[in-house]
């Protein structure tokens, strides 16, 4: 199974045409999930787990992998559904969210499938429970396949700072920006709130969008008004990278190819892990990339790139 991850480097060059490979897996039950590749580093079948006193409920004990200890959390339990029984036929994927390294523990790990963000929809509105989890759907050979909002699952494990130090603050920020507003594009509720909160204290206005159409819509729309370029309307583009009908990257190629928009500064804001970003952000023009979340960091950069000393 290790093997299924060994051309790495070849998939990169997916990424900036809006396309991506989903490793698809199982929990407690029939129905198939999907988590990009790149947040893969390893699949494993489950070892053996040590037990952790007043462990989280949903973290199923730590693991021993190449001299580090992770975490192993069961997906299914995560996101309300029975506990996966049988360990000793389960998977745990090994993956990189937000600068830290977890194990998912899955009852079975099917097959890498190459497909295209365009073919990545938000999930539908008004579905509850399970649902609440799910932050994209994909049809797959008829099959719905559901795509899990980990950062979600994690923020409630594990929470994350979102206030940022009093140091960190410019007082002259909000009047420098004047108008303006901050773009945000992130398809999980969870990130955005997150960015919303870490922005707050510096008293800025923001606009939140859902994913990478949806943010170069709105940016397209907004540009009409504007004389000469968008950065009358717009100080600053903070998106993630992994967002349904078109990534970051493509929002971001878009965004430097359009007369009016190109002045605009981009900051690609992402759980993704890898030496392969730093290329991407230079490919598709971006000024910066920044891993979540450290929101003094975010901070720093919102100012950097608003020329604020």
């Amino acid at each position: 199974m290790s093997s299924i991850l060994d051309s790495v480097n070849q998939r990169t060059q997916l990424v900036g045409q809006n396309r991506l490979e989903l490793l698809l897996f199982k929990l407690a039950g029939r129905q198939r999930y999907g988590i990009n590749v790149f947040k893969v580093r390893e699949v494993l079948q489950c070892p053996r787990l040590t037990s952790m006193p007043k462990r989280n409920k949903f973290v199923r004990g730590i693991a021993h992998i190449r001299g580090q200890t992770i975490s192993v959390i069961d997906l299914s339990l995560a996101i309300g559904g029975r506990e996966i029984q049988d360990l000793s036929t389960a998977f745990i994927i090994i993956s990189e969210y937000n600068r830290s390294v977890q194990g998912f523990l899955v009852s079975s790990v099917e097959r890498i499938v190459n497909t295209n963000w365009e073919t990545i929809m938000p999930p539908p509105k008004g579905t509850g429970g399970k649902q609440s989890y799910l932050t994209a759907v994909t049809e797959l050979d008829k099959e719905l396949i559901e795509i899990l909002d980990v950062e979600k699952i994690l923020e409630e494990i594990s929470p994350s700072p979102t206030m940022i130090h009093d140091e960190t603050v410019s007082k002259s920020i909000a009047t420098d920006l004047g108008d303006r507003v901050i773009l945000i594009a992130d398809d999980s509720t969870v990130a955005r709130n997150q960015v919303k909160r870490a922005l707050e204290p510096l008293g800025v206005k923001m606009h939140l969008v859902k994913n990478g159409r949806e943010a170069l819509t709105y940016l397209q729309q907004l540009s009409e008004q504007c004389q000469h370029s968008i950065t009358e309307k717009v100080g600053l583009l903070i998106s993630d990278i992994e967002m349904p009908d078109m990534d970051g990257y493509t929002l971001t190629a878009a965004v430097k190819a359009d007369v009016k928009l190109r002045q605009l500064h981009v900051i690609l804001h992402t759980s993704l892990s890898g030496v392969f970003n730093q290329q991407m952000v230079q490919k598709v023009g971006a000024e910066d990339f920044i891993a979540k979340f450290n929101p003094d960091e975010l901070a720093q950069a919102v100012q950097k790139w608003l020329h604020v000393e």
